[in-house]
């Protein structure tokens, strides 16, 4: 394998990562889907919010890393399983946020839901963290985390500076005609 000089679709970085995140995210997926009917999508959110509060469902797309569109269909779901909420900004009354507690309330006996739902779930991610990350010496998770955060932070960099001009037409199925040059 070589990442300085790869010959197949096997070498590049965005592959292998795929690949891992296949295997790890097959047992959350299943843990999710299986035992609390939710997809791991819906889950994302469920973290985020959980761990930074309630925020607009734009802030959610962002920190998500997913379309607002979708988060927004999301949204949908989770307040319709009672999960999520959506209430009123209080500085901004044309805005709504998205939240899992509102204490005081009528919300809470539904958002008390999201709220012990993350509290279930996400010990039992941490032990599939743990167990993937320990094929990997104190040494070798150091470096490897330092590695990703250098390759996001480049990663970001490249996509701000947009070096491909052409966008998916989302509306029509995300599909473009190929073109050749």
């Amino acid at each position: 394998m070589s990442f300085p000089d790869p010959r197949t679709v096997d070498e590049l970085l965005n592959y292998r990562l795929s690949c891992l995140l296949e295997a790890s995210g097959a047992m959350i997926t299943r843990l999710c889907e299986g035992r609390y009917g939710i997809t791991r999508r819906e889950w994302r959110l469920i973290a985020l919010l959980a761990a930074h509060g309630a925020m607009s469902p734009s802030e959610l797309a962002l920190r998500a890393k997913l379309e607002r569109p979708r988060v927004s269909r999301l949204i949908t779901e989770l307040v319709a399983k009672g999960i999520t909420a959506r209430v009123g900004d209080r500085e901004d009354k044309r805005r709504a946020l998205v939240r899992l507690t509102d204490e005081g309330s009528a919300l809470v006996r539904l958002t008390d839901e999201g709220s012990a739902l993350y509290e279930e779930l996400f010990p039992r991610t941490i032990v599939f963290h743990k167990q993937v990350l320990a094929a990997l010496s104190a040494e070798e998770l150091a470096a490897f985390d330092a590695a990703l955060l250098k390759l996001t932070e480049q990663a970001t960099r490249i996509a701000a500076m947009k070096p491909v001009a052409e966008k998916a037409d989302r509306r029509h199925g995300g599909a473009r005609k190929i073109k050749r040059t």
